[in-house]
This record gives structure tokens, C-alpha cells and sequence, in this order.
């Protein structure tokens, strides 16, 4: 028998009251972007007078609007790749040089301390 009353019973939950009382989950997709405006669209944006579409994760230019050459797009392209292979060059001239720079200040700091003990050495000497 427990000391200060009965064993613990806790209280009944009460029942759960309905998710929705919508019936717009029962719709299916199609209905529900139409009643709900849930249809967007893609993006668009205009640069430069040139509209442009995000499709598939990139930008492309809506059809008929491309003002541009073939040719100049073309060009562009290939002076783009040459860009990049001279700062890939250029990258790699930079990390060469800073390897030959971190080498020849090792061998300076190791002469520097060959000097010294040679200068004690001959210190001792006298």
C-alpha cells in the first residue's frame, strides 16, 4: 500500500482533432496549382536588352530574342578558353617560382648558420 495514495495513473489523452478540415490535399497536382496559383513559371531576366530563361539549371536565351552573332558568340568562347589556359599557366609559374623562393631561402638560412659555427669555431680557436 503506498504511502501518500494511490500508484500514479495518468489521465487519457483526449482524442486528436482532424490534420485539415480542407479538402484541397484530396486534389491532385494539377488542380491544386490552379487553385491555389502555385504555377510560376520559370524565371526570366532581361540583361542588356537580351531576355533570358532558367531551364534545366542554367540561363538560356528565349527563342527569337538573341541578338547577338554566331560567329562573335563563337569567338568569345574560344578567347574565354585562352583566358583560362594563360591563368592555369600563369597559376602554375607562381606556385613554381614560390617553391624555388622557399628552396633558396632554406640554403641561404643554412649557410647563414654554417657561417656562424665556422665563426665560433675559429673564435675558439685564438
Amino acid at each position: 500500500m503506498p504511502l501518500f495514495g494511490n500508484t500514479f495513473s495518468p489521465k487519457k489523452t483526449p482524442p486528436r482533432k482532424a490534420a485539415s478540415l480542407s479538402n484541397l490535399h484530396l486534389l491532385d497536382r494539377s488542380t491544386r496549382e490552379i487553385e491555389l496559383g502555385l504555377e510560376y513559371g520559370s524565371p526570366t531576366m532581361n540583361l542588356a536588352g537580351q531576355s533570358l530563361k532558367f531551364e534545366n539549371g542554367q540561363w538560356v536565351a528565349e527563342s527569337g530574342s538573341f541578338t547577338g552573332d554566331r560567329r562573335e558568340m563563337q569567338r568569345l568562347r574560344k578567347r574565354n578558353q585562352q583566358l583560362e589556359e594563360e591563368n592555369n599557366l600563369l597559376r602554375l609559374k607562381v606556385d613554381i617560382l614560390l617553391d624555388m623562393l622557399s628552396e633558396t631561402t632554406a640554403e641561404s638560412h643554412l649557410m647563414e648558420k654554417e657561417l656562424e659555427e665556422l665563426k665560433t669555431h675559429s673564435r675558439r680557436r685564438k
